[in-house]
């Protein structure tokens, strides 16, 4: 089939890509000539594993190209999908304006018909709105041109995007009379054929069911990590492990394991923004959503949690003092700093006067440039990092190690190693890679989310 993806974000990139993989003839469109010309030399703006060489292979195929030509983008494509960014707005809500720019295009230059698919994480009503739009652009044509619109939301995990797109566990469509009917489903269910061969994982539903179920399930993994999060606050106080406590409720099949680990909070560029966009649609319905206002609360509070633990440790003036950080993306596999609780943590080191050392297996680059951000206003304060090449490199000399990546390379390290760097054999966890017992018979200091410190003594 005839696929064209207007934009090459990661949703963009990685759906193009996945696509042209099993035969489809992808078309990437973005307005950003200077992106364009990377992606045709090959360079991916992006980390995501096996990302590269499967847009290489697709590339040198002929099946994906990359341009910045709208009206070729518009012809080429018999299914149009809008997977532009939706960043939230000064009141929280969606910023639609890409969505809708996409749509103009589509409408002003299509000259047969089109099913255009809504890729992007859009509110409820902007498939009606997205349809609006092209209608007025046929109307000033003096058109008439048949076309649909599809909700089809993205599930894709940051550092697992292609294994997801390629064996999803659910495909959700939102097909129905208003929007395109019975000829738009056909040409879905072609193409996303050859991912329900081994079992159908479509769910057909109504489009405005569908934009609902990307946030709804978004603010539910988000609920189930603030709820872990609170509770381990809680059971710092009372002296209760909750990493005890994981095993004993995941294990009931009502709760499962899954999102419920105890941690320094979430970041990335879905949960923060699809419950703030969630909460502003609760608002325009006057509809308090309770339970999503405090999901926001706890994790923006969580994010202070290890540097409150350090402060507690240390003292409120960290003038004299330096730590080694490990981990800077908001999750691992990814180079991705949005909301990332390395941030929070960052600045409450360095206000108090804390030099650090930090390591990211991926994430360097794109940190300097978040951070040269954060301390526009206080750009002395960036004298006081220092980025390393390596985990180790990172420990020298460092009063205290803090983790706040889950990353694969520090699950298991050497904890010799570790005290002989450290000034002090102290670590504060923000993720719980380690037992406290195995942190105590190693003559470490040990402070995790929710676990007890064990101090060496």
């Amino acid at each position: 089939m005839k696929v064209t993806i207007i934009g090459t974000g990661y949703v963009g990139l990685v759906t193009g890509a996945c696509l042209a993989e099993v035969g489809n003839e992808v078309f990437c469109l973005d307005l950003d000539q200077h992106k364009v010309d990377l992606l045709n030399h090959g360079v991916i703006p992006i980390h995501e594993a096996g990302l590269e060489e499967l847009v290489a292979r697709n590339r040198a195929s002929g099946r994906l190209i990359f341009s910045s030509d709208i009206a070729a983008s518009v012809e080429h494509g018999d299914i149009q999908f809008i997977a532009v960014g939706t960043p939230p707005d000064k009141d929280g809500a969606a910023d639609l304006q890409y969505v809708f720019a996409a749509a103009r295009h589509i409408g002003k230059y299509m000259d047969g018909y089109k099913v255009v698919v809504d890729k992007s994480t859009v509110p409820v009503g902007t498939a009606h709105r997205v349809r609006e739009v092209i209608l007025e652009q046929l109307a000033a044509r003096g058109s008439t041109i048949d076309f649909a619109v599809v909700s089809n939301p993205e599930f894709l995990k940051e550092g697992a995007a292609i294994e997801d797109f390629m064996r999803p566990d659910r495909i959700v469509i939102g097909c129905d009379e208003t929007f395109g009917g019975q000829r738009a489903r056909s040409m879905m269910k072609q193409l996303y054929l050859p991912f329900n061969r081994n079992r159908e994982r479509t769910f057909w539903m109504d489009v405005r069911s569908a934009e609902f179920t990307k946030y709804a399930a978004n603010a539910m993994l988000a609920t189930r990590i603030s709820f872990m999060n609170e509770l381990a606050n809680l059971a710092d106080k009372v002296g209760v492990d909750i990493e005890a406590v994981r095993h004993g409720i995941g294990s009931d099949p009502r709760i499962g394991y899954s999102f419920l680990y105890a941690g320094c909070g979430y970041g990335g560029s879905c949960f923060p923004k699809d419950v703030q966009a969630l909460r502003h649609t609760g608002a325009q319905y006057d509809h308090k959503m309770q339970i999503l206002q405090a999901v926001a609360e706890v994790n923006e509070r969580q994010k202070h949690v290890l540097g409150r633990k350090i402060i507690q440790r240390f003292g409120d003036d960290l003038g004299r003092r330096h730590f080694a950080i490990w981990g800077l993306a908001f999750k691992p596999n990814t180079d991705d700093m949005r909301y990332a609780p390395s941030r929070a943590l960052l600045r409450q080191l360095l206000k108090r006067g804390a030099s650090v050392a930090v390591y990211d297996p991926v994430a360097t680059k794109e940190a300097r440039r978040v951070l040269q951000e954060d301390f526009a206003e206080m750009p002395h304060l960036l004298e006081q990092i220092r980025f390393c090449d390596s985990a180790l490199q990172a420990l020298q000399d460092a009063d205290a190690l803090a983790i706040v990546t889950e990353w694969k390379a520090f699950r298991s390290p050497d904890l010799n190693q570790i005290k002989n760097l450290l000034k002090e054999p102290v670590i504060f966890d923000g993720r719980n890679l380690f037992e406290p017992w195995a942190m105590a018979n190693a003559g470490i200091e040990y402070h995790g989310i929710g676990r007890t410190a064990i101090k060496h003594t």
